[in-house]
């Protein structure tokens, strides 16, 4: 019989960037947690977006069974990964294994920021009382990029290789600016990274990356060197939109 540590591959960059990529493109993710009072497990479907840092945040309703169930037991799980045609089993998946943390109302503004600019229309219930943002800690991960590519990922295989907190500093503010003032560009950046033509905007940035939506769609741009600060990042976007399609 084979065991399982035999079936892992080594982990290397390849398989680190795709499961990065996956995560900050997840648009949902099946959550998976022990249902308060007899332990059963219990899946929901949950809406996405990442914050600088990667964490995956989601939207909830204090009155679902999840929700019930992350106060009594913050560890829970999220599957990702989107099927395509033929055999579902042969597109990759990752299942986040994490603990999740509501958010107060006073702590959630990049959480709310993020979230909403990745799905704009849960604004309609963002702010009904009954609804927080929840952050997941990741602390490790089950990678499947297909048949025979299994790997076994930790909590630095996802994170971002440089530092990102000077980097929130000028993160909102910078997403806002290209938005309102550089449409052309934002479109631009979708078309580097295989989006059709359409109404693009920045949903967020991070040291690894600039995270774009147009409706349903999402794509992924990113950067050849991670940036650290607001000068890189403003040199990495100008690059970015002088460079050819």
């Amino acid at each position: 019989m084979i065991e399982r540590d035999d079936a892992l591959r080594p982990v290397d960059d390849a398989a680190r960037a795709q499961a990065k990529r996956m995560i900050r493109t997840a648009r949902f993710a099946a959550l998976a947690t022990a249902a308060p009072g007899d332990g059963w497990p219990s899946a929901s479907r949950v809406a996405l977006a990442t914050l600088i840092e990667g964490a995956p945040v989601f939207l909830a309703s204090g009155l679902s069974v999840h929700s019930d169930a992350l106060a009594a037991e913050p560890r829970c799980s999220l599957l990702i990964g989107e099927p395509g045609k033929g055999d579902p089993l042969a597109h990759p998946r990752l299942t986040l294994f994490a603990r999740a943390e509501k958010l107060a109302r006073e702590a959630d503004a990049d959480a709310r920021r993020r979230y909403l600019a990745r799905h704009p229309k849960a604004g309609l219930y963002a702010d009904f009382g009954d609804f927080s943002f929840w952050r997941c800690e990741i602390a490790r991960a089950d990678f499947n990029a297909g048949f025979g590519k299994a790997y076994a990922l930790e909590a630095a295989d996802l994170a971002p290789r440089v530092d990102w907190s000077r980097l929130a500093e000028a993160e909102a503010r910078m997403v806002a600016h290209m938005n309102a003032d550089h449409a052309e560009s934002v479109r631009h950046f979708a078309r580097i990274c295989g989006g059709e033509d359409g109404a693009w905007t920045l949903t967020g940035v991070d040291p690894e990356g600039a995270d774009l939506a147009c409706g349903d769609a999402v794509r992924r741009l990113e950067f050849m060197t991670p940036v650290a600060d607001g000068n890189a990042l403003r040199a990495a976007l100008v690059a970015l939109a002088r460079r050819a399609v």
